[in-house]
């Protein structure tokens, strides 16, 4: 009976996986400023005991462009970054994008995580 079932009992297990998460940290609307350089920020969290942390190489694309974020510091899990808008564009779409190994079997493999789009605004 117990062999029946089972599959059944392990099956959340095997649908949970591994979990990444990105969190964008950043002001959706900021004010010009001269330099048309914006922050933005970024959380990454992961359930994946396999990842190798010292791995990651995390982005901010913005268009075709992947821009290299740097660790916030005194955080473990946050980037920053700058990227560019024109002075005449008055919003710009951006996503972040990170890449890492983790242990696989012993091996170690690559992987990465992309966010969904984001769009920061300028205010005059």
């Amino acid at each position: 009976m117990l062999k029946k079932f089972l599959p059944l009992l392990l099956a959340p297990l095997l649908l949970a996986g591994c979990h990444s998460t990105l969190t964008n940290l950043s002001a959706q609307t900021q004010p010009r400023n001269a330099n048309n350089a914006y922050n933005v920020e970024v959380a990454f969290n992961s359930n994946q005991q396999s990842l190798l942390w010292g791995t990651i190489q995390p982005y901010v694309k913005v268009g075709d462009q992947l821009l290299p974020l740097r660790q916030t510091p005194l955080m473990t899990n946050r980037w920053e970054g700058l990227i560019p808008v024109p002075a005449d564009v008055k919003s710009v779409d951006y996503q972040y994008k990170f890449d890492f190994r983790y242990y696989n079997m012993g091996a170690p493999r690559t992987d990465s995580v992309m966010s969904h789009k984001y769009t920061l605004r300028i205010t005059e």
